[in-house]
């Protein structure tokens, strides 16, 4: 992988990576065609992460669908896949991992811990292995954007990297791999999330500048899932929390409905 992706660089080619944990969705191929449209040559990365899976976490249910994966990243425009064995990527003993920045310590660091640590861990092993131009990553996972964001500034990276726009059923739910373990009843609950983040979002616009009106908002629309790790707005950056909107501000949930714990944020404009 690192070869062709050195060879199709010195030829002149711009490289585009989008890491995945396969299970692919219409969110994934939004970011597979930005890089089509940004690049010469797109690789897709497939691989379920096990070192950012905690105890007791869905690991070993992680939907897996390579070959219909495969098939829908090379409709979308991919020219290569990597999808390494976990032998691959971690060899026997190893104990090396990237300490995530600081940008990780509130939200899923809280309530997942050492998950941040293994995306960061991930991503920058893949960075190694596939050496692109750019990386484009989906703006749902908006922490682990900041994080990556923050490790390639803070670790000199010479990649750049893309935020692709969160990717919405046509009701509002945000499109996630893991939306499969939803049955009907919880697809309807699940429904809450984007709508929490729609209330919070029109308040802001109407001039609401307090922090704990805004969550109150989103939590007293959250009443109807099965339980709720956060509902916050933070700073845009840092991911810290102020008892007045900063002016760079987004909302953020993490709750889960039936069998999937899901998030979803919004930027508060």
């Amino acid at each position: 992988m690192h070869e062709a992706v050195v060879k199709a660089r010195a030829r002149g080619r711009r490289v585009g990576v989008v890491p995945t944990m396969g299970a692919l969705h219409e969110g994934h191929l939004s970011l597979v065609r930005a890089s089509v449209e940004r690049c010469d040559e797109t690789v897709v990365t497939i691989f379920v992460n096990p070192t950012q899976f905690g105890p007791g976490e869905d690991l070993a249910k992680y939907p897996r669908t390579f070959d219909e994966d495969i098939a829908r990243v090379e409709a979308a425009g991919a020219t290569m896949v990597f999808a390494p064995s976990n032998e691959e990527m971690y060899p026997s003993g190893a104990s090396t991992f990237v300490e995530p920045p600081s940008v990780a310590i509130p939200l899923e660091g809280k309530f997942r811990p050492g998950h941040l640590r293994g995306v960061a861990t991930i991503v920058l092993k893949l960075f190694h292995a596939v050496p692109a131009d750019v990386a484009i990553f989906g703006r749902k996972d908006y922490q682990q954007f900041k994080v990556i964001e923050a490790m390639v500034r803070d670790l000199n990276v010479a990649i750049e990297l893309v935020a692709g726009e969160t990717v919405r059923e046509s009701d509002g739910l945000a499109m996630s791999s893991r939306n499969r373990y939803l049955s009907s009843d919880d697809r309807v609950r699940a429904l809450s999330l984007s709508r929490a983040l729609s209330i919070a979002h029109e308040a802001y616009r109407q001039g609401e500048r307090s922090t704990a009106a805004l969550e109150a908002l989103m939590s007293e629309e959250l009443r109807g899932v099965d339980s709720v790790d956060y509902a916050s707005v933070v700073d845009a950056d840092t991911l810290q929390r102020y008892d007045i909107v900063p002016p760079k501000a987004v909302a953020l949930i993490a709750a889960r409905v039936g069998g999937a714990r899901l998030i979803d944020n919004r930027t508060l404009s």
